[in-house]
């Protein structure tokens, strides 16, 4: 049986950073979506990215075939590029010191494991429909984290 094909798009804000921050991902699978957000009292933007992305693969029900967009180079090029190293070292930069938000990056180590997902990298503010309205529904939770 093949696997689902999910189309995701993620977004993580902070205000200011660090501070309250939100996040939110919309997941659509054919004529279905669904939309996730949420937020906390004191965090950073790039944990809001991180949280995203956990909170939208971690709400699939099974494993699938992920498009997963995001406009955090952070979270883009931390999963493609640095994660294998990271892993490879014991959760350590090349410096030596902690990978940060290890909680967080173990947390999407394993949930990758289970999908198969492509990360597209878009830029952000530029008119994609479902970027603007993750964004804004990130800026929205934020609130809801005081």
């Amino acid at each position: 049986m093949p696997k689902p094909q999910v189309e995701i798009y993620t977004d993580g804000a902070c205000m200011p950073n660090p501070g309250p921050g939100g996040w939110a991902a919309i997941l659509r699978s054919g004529r279905r979506e669904q939309v996730l957000s949420g937020g906390e009292a004191d965090t950073t933007n790039n944990r809001m990215e991180l949280q995203a992305a956990i909170a939208a693969l971690e709400a699939l029900k099974q494993a699938s075939r992920v498009e997963l967009h995001t406009d955090s180079t952070y979270l883009q090029l931390g999963i493609t590029e640095w994660l294998p190293d990271w892993v490879a070292r014991g959760w350590r930069k090349r410096d030596g010191k902690p990978v940060l938000n290890v909680d967080l990056w173990e947390r999407l180590y394993t949930l990758v494991q289970r999908h198969e997902v492509q990360w597209h990298w878009v830029r952000g503010h530029r008119g994609d429909p479902d970027n603007e309205r993750v964004d804004r529904l990130a800026y929205q939770a934020i609130p809801k984290a005081h």
